[in-house]
């Protein structure tokens, strides 16, 4: 049961997800730019011929750029560079046309430090909106008011000169973050939230969810221990702290809560999935909400963090889903625009396997755009460099990933006419849309067999989840089990033939072999690499 009382099963339990960004999918006037209409171009190639239910479209909000989208100074208009305001109403009703669900980034933690709220507040300490955003007074030595580091790098806090006071930032100095403290601003976001939802928008990715509330008391970070546990990922500068007070304060919840509330209230039952980069599992869960009254799904970046191995990736998938509360549902992601792309991490064998586990876990998959076509990483030339983040961190830069969609073998791999934004992936001759449609075994024809197999199994899409001991410990063996029917999936995660164990069942997909169809009976035979699903009727 929803908090709002609905009890018939939600359209994104169903769903698979496919994020789009947007400077980077298509461009339809050859600036070198994706844009709206370009994505609008694109519905059929998303809805018929791969076959998703529903697009995350990343900001394309006015904004100056200083992080290409994510430093909005209008909430309720759409940049240039993207269209205009009417593009993005077409763009909803021309996705619904085609039974495509779409949900927007709504940004919570901050806005651009051009946004016309910040101008105000930054005017005087006695502007009406100055406690809009957070303001301190500097230490006694003249320093920040804490020792706190932005996610980028580089102090939280940034003096304002003209009024003495450092205002905050959990990222760049140019995105202030705003005080959800105060009730006039809660309203203002939330009335950001009604403007999209009044011209049909299915929900939200909400950006930086964990991040908007931080200590009221703003202690200071202890510094990491020589016994503390690393994260997963190198952060850089913001690794020597524990984070204990500059994010996730309590009262967050209740912002969700709120936030949660005037979701409900529309009739298209709209989607929350909040990014939380949090690795503690009852934490994380916590998002759900004790009542089912926060976000709808928590994003799950815990299979990312996974080692590669059979065993790691048992434990992973095991204790999320154990964690998940009863009558929760979770989703599953292995690619975003802020990470290496999936085929750079894994390599394209690999990328082929998590290709099946993606789409057959228990939960609701996100895709990130190009990975079904097996897209890598592309090396930029230094100095020309486009993300904040890699200016500052060279090795953390996610320029590499936010590469142009390679949609044909012809110049700049059909996304523009003009110079595109970022270099086209040298692979792009034969890693595009146009050639691996013609070819039965390539990466985006195996995605959409698996989308396929995934439509018409209902063990698959809201099955139970079981995983089954294997002989060999490179094989993840796991059941997906309904009412109707059981499905069986079986990774060979090695570089050596293997069987593994299985009741008799009809093979309905196989990494490896497009055309592999027969019927096991208690034995399997798996070819180095090759991951298969088995239909048990």
């Amino acid at each position: 049961m929803t908090a709002n009382g609905r009890s018939r099963r939600a359209w994104w339990r169903d769903a698979v997800f496919y994020q789009i960004y947007p400077l980077s999918f298509a461009d339809s006037n050859g600036d070198g730019f994706g844009d709206l209409e370009g994505i609008i171009s694109k519905l059929d190639y998303l809805a018929d011929t791969l076959g998703v239910d529903a697009l995350w479209i990343s900001p394309f909000y006015r904004s100056p750029m200083s992080d290409w989208g994510y430093d909005v100074s209008d909430h309720t208009d759409v940049d240039p560079l993207f269209g205009e305001l009417a593009t993005a109403e077409r763009l909803i009703e021309e996705a619904h046309a085609r039974g495509l669900r779409v949900i927007f980034d709504y940004l919570m933690n901050h806005t651009s430090i051009e946004h016309p709220w910040f101008v105000e507040s930054r005017s005087s300490r006695d502007d009406p909106k100055r406690d809009w955003y957070v303001w301190r007074d500097p230490k006694e030595d003249g320093s920040p008011p804490t020792n706190w580091v932005s996610v980028f790098s580089g102090p939280a806090w940034t003096l304002d000169e003209r009024t003495g006071q450092y205002y905050r930032h959990t990222f760049l100095p140019n995105q202030p973050d705003l005080n959800w403290r105060n009730p006039d601003l809660v309203e203002a976001m939330l009335d950001v939230a009604r403007f999209w939802l009044d011209r049909g928008v299915d929900g939200f990715r909400v950006d930086a969810a964990h991040q908007m509330m931080k200590d009221p008391h703003e202690r200071d970070n202890p510094p990491v221990p020589l016994d503390y546990e690393r994260p997963w990922k190198d952060m850089g500068e913001y690794d020597n702290f524990v984070h204990l007070y500059d994010f996730g304060h309590p009262d967050v919840h209740e912002m969700h809560r709120q936030f949660r509330k005037t979701v409900d209230s529309y009739p298209q039952e709209p989607v929350t999935v909040g990014e939380i980069h949090i690795f503690d599992l009852p934490e994380w869960a916590s998002y759900y909400g004790e009542n089912f009254d926060q976000l709808h799904m928590p994003f799950n970046f815990h299979l990312m963090a996974a080692d590669w191995d059979a065993g790691s990736l048992r434990v992973a998938i095991e204790t999320i889903l154990w964690n998940v509360p009863v009558g929760g549902w979770t989703n599953w992601l292995l690619g975003n625009h802020d990470e290496r792309r999936l085929a750079t991490r894994l390599g394209p064998e690999h990328a082929r396997l998590a290709a099946m586990l993606l789409l057959s876990l228990r939960g609701t998959p996100f895709l990130y755009y190009g990975d079904e076509l097996g897209m890598t990483d592309a090396t930029i030339p230094p100095g020309e460099g486009m993300d904040p983040w890699g200016k500052k961190v060279d090795y953390l830069s996610r320029d590499g990933a936010r590469t142009p969609m390679q949609w044909s073998s012809s110049a700049n791999a059909g996304f523009t006419t003009g110079t595109p934004w970022l270099p086209v992936a040298p692979n792009s001759e034969s890693t595009n849309v146009a050639s691996e449609l013609e070819d039965p075994r390539s990466m985006l024809n195996l995605y959409r067999r698996l989308l396929a197999a995934r439509r018409d199994s209902k063990a698959l899409r809201i099955g139970s989840f079981l995983t089954h001991p294997a002989s060999n410990d490179q094989v993840l063996v796991y059941r997906r089990e309904s009412n109707e029917e059981i499905a069986t999936v079986a990774l060979n995660l090695s570089d050596e033939e293997t069987q593994v164990k299985i009741r008799s069942g009809t093979v309905a997909v196989s990494t490896v072999d497009p055309d592999r169809t027969e019927t096991v009976s208690k034995k399997l035979l798996l070819e180095p690499f090759e991951g298969v699903l088995v239909s048990h009727q």
